[in-house]
Order: structure tokens, then C-alpha cells, then sequence
């Protein structure tokens, strides 16, 4: 949308860690166009995307998205910004998420927030997936921040045991812990969240592939082909990582 009449309604980020967030989250926006499909993301980065695009929207623009989590569901309708169903709309344009991490390549970690199981699937049926960031959550080696995978909660205790097999097998190792503990997370999709404490992934490809084939797990947190481009923001510039 041309004209800054819209900047107005935006959310005011009060320190330098959510400016650079919101820096990144605007450079995103750029990429909309009217008459697009959306997903949109999860997490502390992709509010402020939703914040302006429901911003334009109320100056205009005309989207459809999807939703991919009950928290992004509730901020959007509350934006006045039209959602349906992906089943419905079939494809997407583009998807606008945020990550835990993120290298080189573009594979992320995602499901800090608990919501990697919608994430994946919107993210799946996207033309493009730009990522926003602030530029801390680049790394060169994925695993610092621990893997979530997402378990039925039914003999949870015996997929996890499985999933520590999962983990031996492609080389790596690491605490595994129930999120939540004795008061356990519950995703949107009714699931557990075991959070995998491996500090440095070992062949993401193989450990992705080796996760899918434990009976009792959802989904995983890893996020291998499906980002097209990541926009970092820095404290006095950003960087984007892809092509726009």
C-alpha cells in the first residue's frame, strides 16, 4: 500500500530487541499484494506482521489468509483481516513466519511457540515462505535451540524413549524433556511437545527423516525446504538471506 497514513496503526515496539523485529516484519509486508492468499505465522516476530497487514487491510487491502494457530487466528480477526480455511483456498501465495533458528541453507528450527504442526502444514502449501527474524537467530549449526517434536499424548513416555533411539541412530544426543513437566504443554492439535537438547544437529536430513518413522510422533520442528528467503534485522540494517 503506497502512503504511510497505515504506520500509524501499528503496534510502537518499546525496545531495541522488538524494533529490529518489527524492522523485519515490515520489510515482509512489502512483498504483499492485493488479491493475495497468506499464511500467517506464530511467535513474538510474526505479530508485528499481522499488526501491519491488518493495518493495510483496514486502509484497503484486500487478502485472504490462513491462520497457523489459534493466538494468530484470534489477533487476526481481531484486525478485521479475512480468514478461511486452507482446504478451501488450496494454495498459498506466500507465508510469513518467524524461526528459532535458521543457517545458511535456510533450514530452520521452528515450535518454540507450539505451534509447528499448522506452521509446517500452511507452510507446505506456500508459492514462497519469507522467514523474520532479528539476526541472532542465524547460526552456523542448527541445534542450539532445542528441537521440539510433537507426540500423541497416548504411551507418550514410550515414543519418547523411541525418539532417543531416533536421535542415537543419526548421530546425535541430548537431554529429552516433556515441555511443561508435570503440568504439560498441550498444542492446538491436542499433542505433548517434547523438547530434544542436542546443542548441535547432526545431518538435520537424516534426524528429520528418522523422526517421521517413530510411531507416536506428529510432526518436528525442523523445517528443511520450505523457506525461500529470510529477512534479519540488526540493529542498524537487515539482511536477507534468499532472493525476495
Amino acid at each position: 500500500m503506497s502512503g504511510s497514513a497505515w504506520q500509524d496503526r501499528i503496534l510502537q515496539p518499546d525496545t531495541a530487541l522488538e524494533r529490529m523485529k518489527q524492522k523485519a516484519a515490515l520489510r515482509a509486508l512489502e512483498e504483499v499484494r492485493d488479491g493475495m492468499k497468506l499464511g500467517l505465522g506464530t511467535g513474538s516476530t510474526a505479530r508485528y506482521f499481522v499488526d501491519g497487514l491488518g493495518a493495510q487491510v483496514a486502509e484497503g487491502l484486500a487478502v485472504v489468509c490462513v491462520p497457523t494457530s489459534e493466538a494468530t487466528r484470534e489477533q487476526a480477526e481481531s484486525l478485521g483481516i479475512k480468514l478461511a480455511p486452507l482446504d478451501e483456498l488450496k494454495r498459498l501465495d506466500l507465508t510469513v513466519d518467524g524461526a528459532d533458528e535458521l543457517d545458511d541453507a535456510l533450514r530452520l528450527i521452528k515450535g518454540g511457540g507450539g505451534a509447528l504442526l499448522r506452521e509446517k502444514i500452511v507452510a507446505a502449501a506456500s508459492d514462497k515462505m519469507i522467514v523474520i527474524a532479528d539476526d541472532s537467530k542465524k547460526v552456523a549449526t542448527l541445534g542450539a535451540f532445542d528441537l521440539p517434536v510433537e507426540v500423541n499424548m497416548f504411551s507418550h513416555g514410550a515414543t519418547a524413549a523411541a525418539i532417543a533411539d531416533a536421535l542415537a541412530a543419526t548421530g546425535n544426543q541430548g537431554a529429552i524433556n516433556l515441555r511443561g513437566d508435570d503440568s504439560p504443554f498441550i498444542t492446538d492439535g491436542g499433542h505433548y511437545i517434547y523438547d530434544c537438547a542436542l546443542g548441535a544437529i547432526n545431518d538435520p536430513e537424516a534426524l528429520a527423516q528418522a523422526l517421521l518413522n517413530v510411531p507416536g510422533v506428529v510432526e518436528h520442528g525442523l523445517f528443511l525446504g520450505y523457506a525461500t528467503t529470510a529477512v534479519l534485522a540488526g540493529k542498524d540494517r537487515l539482511e536477507e538471506v534468499g532472493s525476495l
